[in-house]
């Protein structure tokens, strides 16, 4: 029996989550969602169960309200940078929870890295 789209999403979820939590033991974690209509992201400290830093853009100032395209990554990945480097975060690990490195999730990544986040 085939499983659901659903059920195949949230088993590579945390297949990778819990490959990145054994090797990155310490780190904070750069957790991506993406929807059809917009992208988020979080700085998350797995140890203290605390957001250091989030940025989306559901925020009005980004101008991409609605908008879940390469472009509006990029940008949310340049201001999570910026936003950790206020929070005092220089190092995280990157987890794209069950999306593909791919598209809009690999535009956000290269472009927090551009800014400076060594992910």
């Amino acid at each position: 029996m085939a499983n659901s789209k659903r059920e195949l999403f949230l088993k590579r979820r945390l297949r990778v989550r819990n490959k990145l939590r054994k090797v990155n033991a310490g780190r904070v974690r750069l957790s991506v969602h993406r929807s059809n209509k917009n992208i988020s992201v979080q700085l998350i400290d797995d140890i203290q169960g605390t957001t250091l830093a989030a940025a989306s853009t559901l925020e009005k100032d980004l101008g991409f309200v609605g908008k879940n395209n390469k472009e509006a990554a990029a940008k949310v990945g340049q201001v999570i940078a910026e936003r950790a480097k206020a929070a005092g975060v220089t190092e995280a690990y990157f987890d794209r929870g069950g999306f593909l490195f791919h598209g809009k999730v690999k535009a956000l990544a290269d472009a927090a890295r551009e800014a400076g986040l060594k992910i």
